[in-house]
């Protein structure tokens, strides 16, 4: 490697980021540059969904070094990004997609379908159907 893929473009007490990607430093978990935009079917950011996984990975400081390799890396945010650290990490998580932008919990955490709404008949009161002869 070179002194340049070496250098480091931002850090924090856990991660390094660097030009080649990110790099915990405490257990050398590597994700490289080509995959840090890495998403799922559905739209969602692979790396918050699979680090929330990891015992070992402190919630704030992935997403401080992570949001930071998109910025070095010119990988633009989305809703998608959020609603994966929510889902991953929880709502204590979640950066809207862009310093400016306020985010509502509804834009996080969006049901799949609406609801169709269920009636179902309510059942008489024992009491009520002895005093009607039932």
């Amino acid at each position: 490697m070179s002194d340049v893929a070496d250098a480091e473009l931002f850090g924090n007490d856990d991660w390094s980021v660097s030009a080649d990607g990110l790099e915990h430093r405490g257990t050398g978990y590597f994700i490289g540059r080509d995959a840090v935009a890495a998403r799922r079917a559905e739209g969602l950011w692979e790396w918050p969904l699979q680090m929330a996984e990891k015992s070992w990975c402190r919630p704030s400081l992935f997403r401080e070094a992570f949001l930071n390799a998109l910025a070095q890396f010119g990988i633009a945010r989305d809703a998608g990004l959020t609603r994966s650290f929510a889902l991953g990490y929880g709502i204590r998580a979640v950066e809207a997609p862009a310093p400016d932008t306020f985010v509502t919990l509804a834009d996080v955490l969006k049901p799949r379908t609406a609801p169709e709404t269920v009636r179902v008949a309510a059942r008489a009161p024992a009491r009520a159907l002895a005093a009607a002869g039932a």
